[in-house]
């Protein structure tokens, strides 16, 4: 293992251990219901793209609680402002530079800015997270979520609850609900980019000139790392299924930064740094069919039916929007996979 990883997971782990009970008796207790709410700032101290998609849900939980208070973030890398430039309500976006040692006048000035704020409600979105815990505790606020104010065995009540976009959310709604009651079967919101009209015409027009005369079309991810990656053996048997059992169909690869491709370029194929751009590519599409990482959250994102790959244990990722679905390959053949691609088009058709 490099240096520089063994480094950084003994830091996170020392971190973790020191700080864990940071805020912990304060959260146990109840703090609902919680009133008269107009400055409000969410902690999400990390700059992968997944985990800020994630945090939408709660975002949007919030902005249906409070519909006239003002959000700020506070997250790690410039990401943050592009991917949430649509919520109306979103004020300040925090952020701290991702080399922090490289640039400690700037990430100062961050947590500088952090504090100075008053803020009647404060939230780390992720409970898991130190530096979330920590940024929680520093900031002037009348109300601060730690992030685990709902205990393990009242979020056995949610089949659900360990899903990293469902878990704040349902700790929030327990947090400010008097006496701990709120609408159990209410649906915690789905991610979303909330691409707007120009954005997704602009993305019908450049599909129109990758596949010009595609009517439909399934879009695909196949760049993996580490332990979610598919052999490119996978990947060749996979494609050959799919076109073979859609053949009415457009297939389009989305290209990672690194531009390669699983499947050898064979399918139509689009590439772009810009998040929306590729968003809105896949706005347009039937169905988008990925393995666990940022770009198929991205895709959930757009409120495109998802068929996310599994090596293992989907329940902390899986996509959840319309119709959408999570499948572990280790113990589902491919052609399993083509049949519930089949089940999801026929919903999306209907």
């Amino acid at each position: 293992m490099d240096f520089k990883i063994k480094t950084n997971n003994v830091r996170s782990f020392a971190m973790h251990t020191l700080t864990q009970f940071t805020g912990c008796t304060n959260s146990l207790k109840k703090i609902g219901p919680v009133k008269n709410i107009g400055q409000i700032a969410i902690c999400r101290t990390s700059s992968k793209l997944e985990d800020l998609l994630l945090m939408s849900p709660l975002l949007k939980e919030l902005s249906n609680t409070y519909p006239t208070a003002n959000i700020d973030l506070f997250v790690k890398g410039s990401k943050a402002a592009e991917i949430f430039k649509n919520y109306n309500n979103i004020d300040t976006v925090i952020e701290l530079p991702e080399k922090s040692f490289q640039q400690p006048l700037e990430y100062l000035k961050c947590w500088g800015k952090l504090r100075r704020t008053k803020y009647d409600l404060v939230i780390n979105a992720d409970k898991s997270s130190w530096l979330g815990r920590i940024a929680v505790k520093f900031t002037r606020a009348r109300f601060k979520l730690y992030g685990d104010t709902l205990s393990e065995s009242a979020a056995l009540i949610f089949s659900d609850y360990k899903h990293a976009a469902k878990t704040s959310v349902y700790d929030f709604r327990f947090s400010v609900s008097k006496d701990g009651i709120f609408e159990w079967n209410d649906k915690v919101p789905n991610l979303d980019l909330k691409l707007d009209s120009s954005e997704m015409s602009e993305g019908n027009r450049i599909f129109r000139k990758i596949a010009p005369a595609a009517k439909k079309s399934i879009c695909i991810f196949t760049y993996e790392e580490g332990e979610k990656r598919h052999s490119a053996e996978w990947w060749e048997e996979f494609y050959q299924k799919v076109r073979g059992s859609f053949p009415s169909y457009t297939l389009i690869e989305i290209l990672p930064t690194e531009k390669v491709s699983q499947i050898g370029f064979k399918a139509k194929s689009f590439y772009s740094s810009d998040i929306r751009k590729t968003a809105s590519i896949i706005a347009n599409t039937s169905i988008f069919i990925g393995a666990d990482n940022g770009i198929m959250q991205l895709a959930s994102a757009t409120k495109v039916p998802v068929l996310g790959l599994f090596i293992t244990n989907p329940e902390r990722y899986a996509p959840y929007n319309n119709y959408s679905s999570a499948i572990e390959t280790n113990e589902d053949s491919i052609d399993n996979i083509v049949e519930l691609i089949d089940t999801i088009l026929h919903h999306r058709l209907n």
